[in-house]
């Protein structure tokens, strides 16, 4: 007698990607030096010649890498004594750096929490000014892990910070997508490791590129 055959049972398959690690500054969090140095130097090109050759890029992203503000503000100050006020007030007043939360950004990771995505962050920040971010933004807290330059002493693009993320967390990088919105940062990350690398231009792209990975965003 012969028995009906039952049709295969289709295999699960794991989804390409389970993990989204975010960059903060630019993309979760508007940090800009602007929101403070408008009211304090009147004239925009003034203003942004400070933020250019006296507290610019290259000497912030040297607390990014664990240079303590206190060396920082009297290296500064000793490059450029006619600046003094200004230079200390870029870490008396550091948090009037900060602005809002990107929203929409937010509001995808929230999604993707509540989805049971797996999310870490990782982040060049101070690790002097980064405990006055946990304390403002509670979104903060969906992370399994952060990743902060200054307390690893070491910034992105450098691959060892990757690296870092990466061991302490067991993230499978295939399946990683990491967000930045600096070109060489994400590229980095997709360079060496083989992540999906997203250069962040705004909630509604990221949005997109997510879901066509297949993440389950509304």
């Amino acid at each position: 007698m012969s028995h009906p055959v039952s049709a295969p049972v289709p295999a699960t398959r794991a989804p390409a990607h389970d993990t989204v690690i975010f960059d903060l500054g630019g993309v979760l969090i508007d940090w800009n030096p602007r929101h403070l140095f408008r009211g304090l130097i009147a004239d925009e090109a003034r203003m942004e010649q400070f933020l250019t050759e006296v507290c610019g890029t290259v000497w912030n992203l040297e607390q990014d890498a664990g240079r303590s503000f206190a060396e920082a503000v009297e290296d500064a100050i000793r490059r450029h004594p006619e600046h003094e006020p200004m230079i200390r007030a870029y870490h008396e007043r550091w948090e009037e750096m900060l602005g809002g939360a990107i929203e929409g950004t937010v509001e995808i990771l929230r999604q993707l929490h509540a989805a049971g995505t797996r999310l870490y962050a990782l982040t060049n920040w101070s690790a002097e000014t980064f405990p006055i971010a946990r304390r403002r933004y509670d979104f903060l807290q969906l992370f399994e892990g952060i990743v902060v330059s200054g307390e690893e002493r070491l910034v992105k693009p450098d691959p060892r910070i990757y690296h870092r993320l990466i061991e302490r967390y067991r993230v499978d990088p295939r399946r990683a997508v990491f967000i930045d919105d600096s070109a060489p940062n994400a590229l980095a990350a997709a360079h060496y490791f083989g992540m999906h690398g997203h250069v962040f231009a705004g909630p509604e792209k990221l949005k997109a590129d997510l879901v066509g990975l297949g993440f389950p965003l509304a």
